[in-house]
Order: C-alpha cells, then sequence, then structure tokens
C-alpha cells in the first residue's frame, strides 16, 4: 500500500451509515456517523463520504480504493422484500423445498411454524433431463418441453427463476442450456444457476441457496447500479469493492450475480477488524461484539482468525433453533446475530412481562430522545434516562437528545404498567438487552465447544462500548478491548480485508483411490475461476491461493474442513492426510475411528490478497492513574443506586492512563461505560483495556 493511497469505506447499517477515510499507512484521517437514508440508502452513503472528504481536506476524485458493505441483502431476506421467484427442478423432483430436511425442528411443537423457502408449490416446476452423480448424462434436456414450461412462468408471474437440476454441480451443462433457452424467449427474467451459485451436493441446500440468491438478485442489481452511478456522477475514479460474507471483497458485478454473497457484509467487516487486533496484541482466544443500533452481533476469534462455516440459516422462526430457517450454503464467518441494538422496542406484553427487540425504532423514527417522532421507547432511551448516554456532543452533534421525552416515553409504556419508576423501567430494559447478548454470547460458544472464561472481549460499534462491561460481567468475561475509532469498527475492519473468493466444487471420492489427475485438474479449474474474479478488483497485486478438502469417514453426513498444500497433490500427501484428519476428528468428536474408509465430498479453493499488516509498537507504558476532573450523575448498574461517576473525552488521554469505575469514557461516536467493577487503562496503540476487579 503506497502512502498515497486514500480509501473510503462505507457501512450501511439499519440505524446508522458509518465512513471511515484511511491513508495508505493504514491511518484513519476522518470518520462519521449519519442517519441511513432506507429510501434511497446511497444518500445517506454520499452524506457521509462528502463529510469525511471534506474534513481531511480531500475530494471524491482523490479516492484510491473504495469498499462497500451494507445489510440491505439480509434486511430483503428477513423482511422479504424481493422478487416473486419460480424454481426449475429435474422432473420427480419438484418437492425438494416442501420435503427439505425431512424432520421437523420442533419435534413436539403442535404450533411448529415451517421456515418460509419463498416459494410456494404453484411456482414449483420440473423439466425432463438427468445427469448423473459423476455428470453422466442420463436423460438428455427435453427441449419440447420448452413452450410448456414458459407458459407456467408467464402465469406465475415470477420475475426471477431459480435453475437446480439434479447433479448440476457435477455438469452443468443443462442448467447453461436452460438458462439461454430462457433468456432468449424471456429476457427480462433474471435467471439464478445452482452450478454457479452453489455447486454442491446436497439439493435443498442447493436450491435453497439458489432460491435466495435469485429472491434479492434484481433489487440488488439496481441498488448496485444506482450506488455506483451516484458516486460516479459526483467523480468517483476507482472501482467500488464489495464486501462478501467470507470476508473477502469482490467486484459490483460479481455482486450482482450473486448477491447472496452479500448476506451479512456489514457484520463481517467487524469481524475481520476483531481478527486483526487479536493478532496485533496476541490474544490467542477472543469474542468479538459488535452491537449497533438495530442488532448485535458476536464472533469467536480462535488463533487470530474468525471462525468460518459453509453454511448458515436466515430469518429463523425459532431463534436460536437449527433448521428453523432458511438455509444457504456459501463461504461465511461464523457469527451470531440478535434483535438488540440502541433502537430495539421496549414493551410490557399481555402477560405483564417487559419485553425488549427484535423490533427496531431504526433510524426513521427512531428512539423517543431522538426527537424524530419516535413514540415506544428503546435502549437508547433507557441508556440516556441511566446517564450513560449525555446529550452533549450525542452523534457529532447532528441533533439534539431529549432526554425528558425518553424518561416520560419509559414512563408510560414501562413503568406504568409495571409499577416502577422510569429510572427502575430503563434499568429493566437495559439488564434485559445486555442479558440477551450475553446468553447469545453463551449459546454460541457452547455450540462451537468453546469456553467464553478466558477470552478478551473486543467491543465496538455504536452501543458496543456502553453495553460492554454489563454484556461481559454475565458472560462471565473478565477483560475488554475497545480500539480505536470503534464506533465505526465495521468499517474500519472493511479496510483492512483482503480482495478474495472461495470457491467450492463437489466430488464424490475415497481417500484411498483419489483419482490424482482428475483432482488437480478440478483445482487448476477453480483456482482459474476464483483468480479471474480476484484479479477485477485487484489486477495487479500479489495473490496467495489456500486449498482444502471437506472429508468425513464413509456414510457419515457431515464434513470436517482439512487444509491442503497449494500445489498438486501426489500419492505421498495421502497417508499425511489421512493423519490429518483422523486428528482433527479426533480433536471435535474425542477420537478416530480406526479402520474406516475416508470420504471426500467438496473441495474448495480461496484465492485472496495480502491483508493489511499491523504496525509494530513500543511496550506498554507502567500505568499512572487519572481521576477525571468531571462528574456526572448516572444509575450504577452494581450498587442499583444512583452515583457520582467521571467523565472524561477519551482525546484527553493517553498510553498509560488508568481510571476506576464508574467512569465514562466519551468520544465523537460512542461512549465507553466503565462500570463499578472495572478498572480501565489506554495501551500503546490507543486501545482501552477493561479488566474486571476479583476475576
Amino acid at each position: 500500500m503506497t502512502e498515497t493511497a486514500l480509501r473510503l469505506a462505507t457501512d450501511i447499517g439499519g440505524t446508522f451509515t458509518d465512513t471511515v477515510l484511511m491513508d495508505g499507512s493504514g491511518r484513519v484521517l476522518a470518520s462519521n456517523k449519519v442517519l441511513t437514508t432506507h429510501d434511497l440508502p446511497a444518500d445517506g452513503a454520499y452524506e457521509g463520504a462528502t463529510r469525511a472528504l471534506a474534513a481531511a481536506g480531500k475530494e471524491l476524485g482523490d479516492v484510491t480504493g473504495f469498499i462497500h458493505g451494507t445489510t440491505l441483502a439480509t434486511n430483503a431476506l428477513i423482511e422479504r422484500r424481493g422478487a416473486v421467484v419460480a424454481t426449475i427442478t429435474t422432473e420427480g423432483f419438484r418437492d425438494i423445498l416442501e420435503i427439505a430436511y425431512e424432520r421437523r425442528y420442533a419435534q413436539y411443537d403442535i404450533n411448529l411454524e415451517k421456515p418460509d423457502l419463498l416459494v410456494p408449490r404453484t411456482r414449483a416446476f420440473t423439466v425432463p433431463e438427468r445427469m448423473s452423480v459423476s455428470g453422466k448424462v442420463l436423460i438428455p434436456l427435453d427441449e419440447s418441453a420448452m413452450p410448456g414450461l414458459l407458459a407456467e412462468l408467464d402465469e406465475s408471474g415470477a420475475d426471477a427463476v431459480a435453475i437446480c437440476l439434479l447433479h448440476a454441480y457435477a455438469n452443468p451443462a443443462h442448467e447453461r442450456r436452460l438458462r439461454d433457452l430462457i433468456g432468449a424467449a424471456r429476457p427480462g427474467l433474471t435467471v439464478s444457476l445452482s452450478s454457479d451459485v452453489s455447486p454442491e451436493a446436497r439439493e435443498f441446500d442447493r436450491l435453497s441457496t439458489t432460491v435466495a440468491n435469485a429472491y434479492i438478485q434484481p433489487m440488488m442489481a439496481g441498488y448496485l447500479a444506482a450506488f455506483e452511478a451516484r458516486f460516479r456522477d459526483a467523480g468517483l475514479a476507482c472501482p467500488i469493492l464489495m464486501m462478501t460474507a467470507g470476508g473477502g471483497m469482490c467486484t459490483l458485478d460479481t455482486a450482482a450475480r450473486f448477491p447472496i454473497r452479500l448476506v451479512e457484509s456489514g457484520p463481517v467487516g467487524g469481524a475481520i477488524l476483531a481478527a486483526r487486533i487479536a493478532r496485533e496484541n496476541g490474544l490467542p482466544e477472543v469474542l468479538s461484539f459488535d452491537m449497533g443500533g438495530t442488532t448485535a452481533k458476536l464472533c469467536l476469534i480462535e488463533g487470530g482468525a474468525p471462525q468460518t462455516s459453509r453454511a448458515f440459516e436466515i430469518a429463523r422462526a425459532a431463534r436460536f433453533i437449527k433448521g428453523s430457517g432458511m438455509p444457504v450454503r456459501i463461504p461465511v464467518i461464523e457469527m451470531i446475530e440478535i434483535g438488540a441494538g440502541g433502537g430495539s422496542v421496549a414493551a410490557v406484553d399481555r402477560l405483564g412481562r417487559l419485553t425488549v427487540g427484535p423490533e427496531s425504532a431504526g433510524s426513521d423514527p427512531g428512539p423517543v430522545a431522538f426527537g424524530r417522532g419516535g413514540a415506544h421507547p428503546t435502549v437508547t432511551d433507557a441508556d440516556v434516562a441511566l446517564g450513560y448516554i449525555r446529550p452533549e456532543g450525542f452523534a457529532e452533534g447532528q441533533f439534539k437528545l431529549d432526554p425528558a421525552a425518553a424518561t416520560a416515553a419509559l414512563a408510560a409504556s414501562v413503568g406504568t404498567p409495571l409499577g416502577v419508576s422510569p429510572v427502575e423501567a430503563a434499568d429493566g430494559v437495559s439488564r434485559i438487552v445486555d442479558e440477551s447478548m450475553a446468553s447469545a454470547a453463551r449459546m454460541h460458544a457452547v455450540e462451537w465447544g468453546k469456553d467464553l472464561t478466558p477470552r478478551t472481549m473486543i467491543a465496538f460499534g455504536g452501543n458496543g462500548p456502553l453495553h460492554a462491561a454489563r454484556v461481559a460481567r454475565s458472560a462471565g468475561v473478565s477483560r475488554i478491548l475497545v480500539p480505536v475509532n470503534p464506533g465505526v469498527g465495521s468499517a474500519v475492519g472493511f479496510l483492512y480485508a483482503p480482495v478474495g473468493f472461495e470457491l467450492v466444487r463437489s466430488r464424490y471420492a475415497l481417500l484411498s483411490s483419489l483419482d490424482l489427475g482428475a483432482i488437480n485438474a478440478l483445482f487448476t479449474e477453480i483456482a482459474a475461476e476464483a483468480l479471474a474474479v480476484v484479479r477485477q478488483g485487484a489486477p495487479d497485486a500479489p495473490v496467495f491461493t489456500s486449498r482444502s478438502a471437506f472429508m468425513r469417514y464413509h456414510g457419515q453426513g457431515h464434513e470436517i474442513e482439512i487444509a491442503l498444500p497449494d500445489r498438486n497433490l501426489a500419492a505421498e500427501d495421502l497417508p499425511a492426510l489421512t493423519e490429518v484428519f483422523e486428528t482433527a476428528y479426533a480433536r471435535q468428536f474425542s477420537r478416530p475411528v480406526p479402520g474406516m474408509d475416508i470420504e471426500v465430498l467438496n473441495w474448495a479453493v480461496k484465492v485472496e490478497t495480502e491483508a493489511f499488516r499491523p504496525r509494530p509498537v513500543s511496550p506498554d507504558p507502567a500505568p499512572r492513574d487519572c481521576q477525571p476532573e468531571r462528574q456526572v450523575t448516572l444509575f450504577c448498574d452494581v450498587t442499583g443506586q444512583e452515583r457520582s461517576a467521571g467523565l472524561v473525552d477519551r482525546a484527553e488521554l493517553a498510553p498509560g492512563d488508568r481510571l476506576q469505575g464508574p467512569v465514562l469514557i466519551a468520544e465523537p461516536q460512542t461512549t465507553t461505560f466503565v462500570a463499578a467493577d472495572f478498572t480501565a487503562r489506554v495501551d500503546m496503540r490507543g486501545n482501552l483495556v477493561l479488566e474486571r476487579e476479583g476475576a
């Protein structure tokens, strides 16, 4: 990265749009948060960009790199704002979506709510054809069936088509021919092929992923074109790259073809930031905690790398129950996301219980304290009433907070129905949302067989530093790190991400009888495809390639990812691969299974540029105690009483400074709350390190 490089990142969230401007040395020149403009998201992004550039004395034409992430794809799937999709499958396999996994996710729930998979049976069509598992044509594609199929598509009112033919991952010829025929006859239809979107075995997962891609493709293609036009017309000369769910970046063209890869692209930036901070500070085990205005995201970081997965679920009918959502099979950074943010609405239900979220006030109308028409109290209103958020300087002075309105709303909607004071109502709201996030963290850790106790929590987002101490205490975490520029943490993470793309292909094989020539040819093919995507966004940068295989014992249903050498496989590699797999299997399931054949189902290649390198710094200085000159009154979450607390601007602190809680450390885009049972110090990188006493 040259010193003259000027890179811009924008992260469009449900409440705020974050912008960061960084120079070639990795120094943040300017950052800001503006309210998200939901009708025209590019408007908020453009406002944030122009403000950041003006603060640094730069022009849009000076920008040499632009990275964008958004929750738009995720929200469209959750809120069901997409195209009318029809499916085309192999004759005899019309009911793949209806059959799904052939099981109920909650066996004894008589009121079970089935996942909404977007396509009813009336829009599920078939075509005569058949491929074998090895890609051999068993029944040729019957093109004479096209007139009838086109008539069915016309009658269904479909805007988009998801094509998922049997074993198309092994041979996509029939899917591609079908796409060409439909494109020639109905050029206005958007067509997604399973062999492009998710070329892996398991028909239901492959079809579900293709349906999700087709569902959001027209909307996302239009959005990306409008976003690019807005910035191009204003003078942007460099390409715009999009964050992907797997932690890499791709071009707008690739994003428009595979918008499903953009699901969770915003939160992924936070995981990348947390992983970088973990490497910089030598932290082997980390819990990333990103709390924004609409949701909270948690991710486990191991050895400086975030947990990854090959599949996840969208819009679960039962929030924490696997199988209750829409399965999507793409490379993703594994995280758990819950509807807990500053805009989460608090209410008392018909049973007299206090509830918080997942409904959010968002940016319009926003919390009551924003004075933009919000009528229902939120988590932010509770934080204002408790004294954690100070009206002066909030959100860089974009608007004035109204504490009296927040307190009155809490009294009317929560306090009076429960017979408690407004402050007690606010404390109840705060405790419930914090416990919800801590419970999600514990559940996520248990699912992965991990322990939260030894971990450092890295907290960021507009509300993360404010709630970190209380969430950490409930989750059993005793150490918190709040990085520099935490309020725009995900956008900062974008600027540290590599340009990268990962492809996976299914080809079944036994390790003992592996056709090395065929597998090496497959790797060459998919590596070339991944490299072509990367070269669109990084034409000249050095690239790094990694290969892996997804292996299991014969007859098992799930695989373990095993790293492979970045070269052609040879016969002498096979004993070592057997040993590596059995070691990994024993680590996960306590012991290997001797004498069992090992199968390989999927083969993967990731091509990416070098990630941004951290800068070395001097060792931390000896701590020196500081006493803030300013004092404020807030509700102490440890004693349950109002208490005087220190108030200090983060910009006034220097490496080595140490403060005893309770204290509020304010900065333009967020506030860090140091609870009474925590101390905070500043390290040489400018991070705030909070440690719980007696832990």
